[in-house]
């Protein structure tokens, strides 16, 4: 039978796992793309005539700030590990300090594989995050956020054709055989841990994950690449920036990192053939989407996910 195999290619294939190690991995890949040598000189911005900036509802105008510099680099790296960081050891202190209030029974210890803790560290430290990104877009850019982060409108018929590019590119994950050193448990498996804790990572998978994530390699870093380097360097660093955030959670796994890179290159490819964050997104929640209605599937509503992970 064939569904071990299937099952556990559905759950190595949307990443979400431990948020320390996710952090150093990330730092490497960022100290690499802050070395690329530049091949185009820094476009040209007119300060007041130019058509993208825009004074947002009730911000007084200031003078025009160049968007995508590599010091917003430079800030947003800082401020992404500085909060990793920060909201992970936050966390274990707000659990210390309520633990005998509330009664809760898990040490502080075991809460690097608790699945709900580990989901509410990340949900903070995307909305830390999202904060970054709209005060940098709107306050410092001037620019109104959609429009900043280029979001694009897509039409009923646009939406239906991304949705269905989801459905081709799960799938096609699913059929791609195993040609690269693999290993047989993840970190990641740990999430799974109950039937709870896999509805809560489905949900989050879907609902919260896609829109952060294409935030933030489709968003600030593509187009960061994009305007001081160029398009190509872009759409494969980010996907390269893709996978490297997820080897904590496959270490030896080199087949799933690989698929994680090939899901990644084709969302950074519709950004750059689109010009817009806004099909990344669709194609991410309809991508993680079928991956997890799969896995409800073939688990039994969950029920047997250890079981079949393990095999």
């Amino acid at each position: 039978m064939t569904a071990p195999f299937g099952v556990r290619r559905l759950a190595a294939a949307f990443p979400k796992a431990s948020l320390l190690a996710t952090g150093y991995s990330f730092s490497m890949t960022f100290g690499i793309a802050l070395i690329a040598p530049l091949e185009n000189p820094e476009p040209h911005f007119e300060p007041a005539q130019s058509p993208s900036v825009e004074t947002p509802p009730g911000c007084a105008p200031l003078h025009h700030r160049e968007p995508w510099t590599l010091p917003d680099l430079l800030f947003f790296a800082i401020f992404f590990f500085g909060m990793l960081f920060l909201t992970f050891f936050l966390g274990l202190a707000a659990y210390a300090a309520l633990k005998p209030l509330m009664g809760w029974q898990s040490s502080t210890q075991s809460l690097g594989q608790n699945t709900f803790f580990l989901l509410g560290v990340q949900f903070a430290f995307y909305i830390l995050l999202f904060a970054y990104i709209y005060f940098l877009v709107v306050y410092h850019y001037r620019l109104r956020f959609w429009k900043g982060i280029q979001w694009g409108h897509l039409t009923g018929k646009a939406i239906m054709q991304y949705v269905a590019g989801g459905v081709v590119v799960a799938i096609t994950v699913q059929l791609i055989p195993v040609f690269l050193p693999d290993k047989r448990q993840f970190p990641l498996e740990h999430l799974f841990s109950s039937p709870g804790s896999s509805y809560a990572v489905a949900v989050f998978a879907v609902i919260v994950a896609p829109f952060m994530e294409e935030l933030i390699f489709r968003g600030v870093l593509f187009s960061i690449f994009e305007t001081r380097v160029g398009l190509r360097f872009a759409i494969v660093v980010t996907a390269i920036l893709f996978a490297a955030m997820h080897v904590p959670e496959y270490q030896g796994a080199w087949d799933h990192l690989f698929m994680i890179f090939l899901v990644g290159l084709v969302f950074s490819l519709v950004r750059g053939l689109t010009k817009r964050l806004a099909p990344c997104v669709v194609l991410h929640v309809t991508y993680n989407g079928c991956l997890m209605v799969g896995l409800f599937v073939v688990t039994s509503h969950f029920r047997i996910m250890q079981n079949l992970l393990v095999r």
